[in-house]
């Protein structure tokens, strides 16, 4: 054994296995090194997915935020005459936004129209947090949203008065068929974005981020 090991090795050839239970030195202590590297990688991914997790609660927290520009009157003296001028209109396009983070909107008693465009996060759950704008809500876009199915469109016939629904770049089946279906659930609303004629995924180019 010891005389084939000295000619594979002057030959350049491999060495031959050692039997079952029979370490192999180096390459035993190699295969635990990257076994543990292994496991300190999987770790590591696992930590920064929580850490990315947490981020996007904190940034959807609800935290009571009465202000929305620091300092007071003497800094902004120009806010004093918007004191009691409620929001109606908000531009979230392109947020990280979630469920969780539609409770930040809920003060908005009279809200009216809301660009939920391009928001990379929102989802089917937090379209069915929009019915506490059913009276007021009359505009609503959530065009290229990845995570927006025909799930949570079928949750939106609780916004009896609205007008404007913008669905462009969303991928659904049947697309005319939803749109039908969202034009009898919303009376006197114009539905964009869901031609008779389109496919899943297709439609017009995605506007920069």
């Amino acid at each position: 054994m010891a005389a084939l090991r000295a000619v594979l090795r002057c030959r350049g050839g491999p060495a031959p296995l050692p039997r079952p239970g029979q370490s192999r030195g180096a390459a035993g202590g190699l295969l635990q090194s990257l076994g543990r590297w292994f496991y300190e990688a999987e770790a590591a991914a696992q930590w920064g997915e929580r850490l990315r997790r947490y981020r996007l609660r904190s940034k959807n927290a609800f935290d009571g935020q009465q202000h929305w520009m620091r300092g007071g009157p003497r800094d902004h003296p120009e806010l004093l005459s918007f004191q009691q001028v409620p929001v109606v209109a908000l531009d979230l396009s392109g947020s990280p936004i979630t469920y969780d983070g539609l409770d930040n909107l809920v003060p908005l008693t009279r809200l009216q129209h809301l660009d939920l465009s391009r928001c990379p996060h929102l989802d089917d759950w937090a379209l069915g947090r929009l019915h506490v704008f059913r009276d007021t809500l009359q505009e609503l876009s959530v065009a290229w949203c990845p995570g927006v199915t025909e799930r949570g469109l079928a949750t939106l016939h609780h916004l009896r008065v609205l007008r404007r629904l913008d669905l462009t770049g969303l991928r659904v089946p049947s697309p005319g068929l939803v749109h039908i279906l969202l034009e009898e659930a919303l009376p006197g609303c114009e539905v964009l974005g869901l031609d008779f004629g389109d496919s899943p995924g297709m439609g017009t180019a995605p506007p920069p981020a």
